[in-house]
């Protein structure tokens, strides 16, 4: 079974050996890694071609949704889920810790407790924070199986998922 895996990890510095430790460790779980350096494309309009096409191949799509230049996950990561579930695909994520989205927003912003507008949290800016005890937002984590850990961790819980669910 394929699996795309999308996430931030792609802007690593050692970007070659998590893929290469990546790909290994999918195989070991009985998956084949397709992952969106798995191309030579250089120019943005063939990397998201490029991309499009390997999301197609896979039967999932896995996400690293730990917070990336912010509080939320890489939007380009988010966009690749999406556009797995549009087509049908199974949609797992991981993340390293099941914070919520205020614990994240609050981690991110380096706040205390967020401030509240009536009853609503809200961030820095003056916007209110999504507050449904989610580690991302509701648009991610509740069509996405979300698992709390590594890849590896959401490896083991896609293997333990019957294939019907």
């Amino acid at each position: 079974m394929k699996i795309y895996l999308a996430g931030p990890d792609v802007f690593r510095p050692d970007v070659a050996i998590w893929a290469n430790s990546a790909r290994e460790l999918c195989r070991r779980h009985g998956f084949e890694a397709l992952i969106p350096i798995d191309h030579e494309e250089t120019t943005a309009e063939r990397i998201f071609q490029a991309n499009i096409d390997l999301i197609r191949k896979a039967q999932i799509v896995v996400a690293n949704l730990d917070p990336f230049r912010g509080a939320e996950p890489d939007s380009g990561t988010a966009f690749e889920l999406g556009y797995g579930l549009a087509l049908g695909k199974k949609i797992w994520g991981y993340v390293t810790r099941l914070d919520t989205v205020t614990k994240r927003v609050e981690l991110a912003e380096g706040l205390g407790e967020p401030a509240l507008h009536g009853e609503r949290q809200i961030d820095r800016r003056g916007m209110f924070i999504e507050n449904f005890g989610l580690p991302c937002n509701l648009m991610l984590a509740v069509p996405a199986n979300v698992v709390e850990g590594g890849l590896e961790a959401c490896l083991q819980a896609i293997r333990a998922r019957p294939a019907s669910a």
